[in-house]
């Protein structure tokens, strides 16, 4: 339940020979901010912030991050019990209600889900216009953008919305298992109804029209348990794009095909990407750990350290150490023997012993792992990002409801401080 944040106290800013008051929003884990929406009004001025490192574009009730604790919440709940107790349709569904439902709920959700997993047969040739090296993001994010030209309804109701949501929610995994058989060169595979969210999808993803294929119960566990630790990590690139797009009231389609580019960037959803290339590379080059720590820290060096540090939190991501063991229990039922997590493991000690990484407090983070488990699930590195796709979703739906249900919504429109050519006139 979203509660009013308190503005009982006053920031002064002085410029000059002007002094202004501006309020002081706390929140309900007493985070603090300062309320600068009448800065330019009244002064003139405008906050210069790259990146918006500093800046709260928005009041949300949805994800808590303490990043100096190493906290995670969504709507409340820890990640660590929601990674234990919960899956990720129930996720979702607390992500996007603001509560856990009710059996009755769940049920009703669960079948919406199931009901909507089809794609229109039209759009199956779409994928004929793509080249079969096209990356799974890429046609990710026009697959979903093409939804809205099939789905232009009103969103006037509450159950309008709602189905909207579940069919946005249950389409993405079909669109996303047919944009990898795409680039495999295999027939598509229908969904299977009678499995559950991530059992359909990797029915989707791994089976074939003539072979009868049944999901591993455990790496559909070890699924589910992927997705929700990626279901929502507050105002993220991707979520700030989200909502972003969504300021303008364009459509959720067109939203959430902007935040799949967005997540796209090796920087964001491709990290998991590249942590695998780093251990590849460690491996091709003699599995030698310390020497390329080694080049880490040599300023002349180009060698950078992924899957270690995290814009938000300064000490441990709450998620690594979950999808840590979560890795070795996946491994071990797999009994997959892999390189790449003996050199995952050796390069995780040698950092968190180094004294150049422990001040910079360069933790793992919630990539370190995940591209290793995706790996052995059988899942290509270029579809990675795709996987983090499906589970921001949920999470990228709720922040555009929010956003769309905030009375006080305006359009995005950053400021900024010109620093170009004073007037000239043109030549003649």
């Amino acid at each position: 339940m979203t509660q009013t944040p308190t503005t009982a106290q006053k920031a002064t800013l002085t410029v000059g020979d002007q002094t202004i008051e501006l309020p002081v929003i706390t929140g309900t884990e007493n985070e603090r901010g300062v309320d600068i929406s009448s800065l330019r009004k009244e002064t003139g001025l405008v906050t210069v912030d790259p990146g918006y490192v500093n800046t709260g574009s928005t009041l949300s009730s949805i994800t808590f991050i303490d990043g100096e604790k190493g906290i995670l919440r969504y709507r409340g709940y820890p990640i660590e019990q929601l990674a234990e107790h919960s899956n990720f349709v129930e996720t979702s569904y607390l992500l996007i209600h603001g509560e856990l439902p009710t059996s009755e709920q769940y049920e009703r959700f669960r079948q919406r889900l199931r009901m909507h997993s089809m794609i229109h047969e039209d759009m199956k040739h779409f994928y004929d216009g793509f080249p079969s090296s096209a990356h799974p993001m890429a046609i990710l994010s026009a697959m979903v953008c093409s939804l809205s030209t099939y789905y232009p309804e009103a969103m006037e109701s509450e159950e309008e919305v709602d189905l909207l949501v579940c069919r946005l929610l249950s389409k993405v995994r079909t669109i996303a298992g047919y944009s990898y058989k795409k680039s495999v060169g295999q027939p598509f595979v229908y969904p299977n109804n009678s499995l559950s969210y991530c059992a359909n999808f990797l029915y989707m993803m791994f089976g074939l029209p003539t072979e009868s294929y049944e999901p591993d119960p455990e790496v559909e566990k070890a699924l589910n348990l992927l997705l929700i630790l990626h279901a929502d990590h507050e105002q993220n690139c991707s979520t700030s794009t989200v909502r972003m797009v969504g300021s303008s009231q364009t459509n959720l389609f067109a939203c959430i095909s902007a935040g799949i580019c967005a997540l796209w960037g090796a920087l964001h959803g491709g990290a998991n990407q590249r942590v695998l290339e780093q251990l590849q590379y460690i491996d091709e080059s003699g599995g030698d750990v310390e020497k390329f720590v080694a080049a880490v820290k040599d300023k002349t060096s180009d060698q950078r350290l992924m899957g270690f540090g995290h814009r938000v939190y300064r000490n441990h991501d709450p998620r690594a150490k979950i999808i840590k063991d979560a890795c070795h229990r996946l491994l071990n039922h797999l009994g997959v023997t892999d390189s790449y997590l003996d050199i995952a493991m050796r390069l995780e000690e040698v950092a968190l012993n180094d004294e150049y990484f422990v001040e910079r407090k360069l933790y793992p983070n919630v990539d370190f792992y995940s591209g290793i488990m995706y790996r052995a699930m059988g899942i290509p590195t270029n579809m990675f990002t795709v996987m983090f796709a499906l589970g921001r979703l949920p999470g990228w739906i709720a922040h555009w409801l929010e956003m769309r249900d905030d009375s006080q919504n305006r359009i995005h429109r950053p400021r900024q401080i010109y620093t170009g050519e004073q007037l000239r006139n043109y030549p003649t």
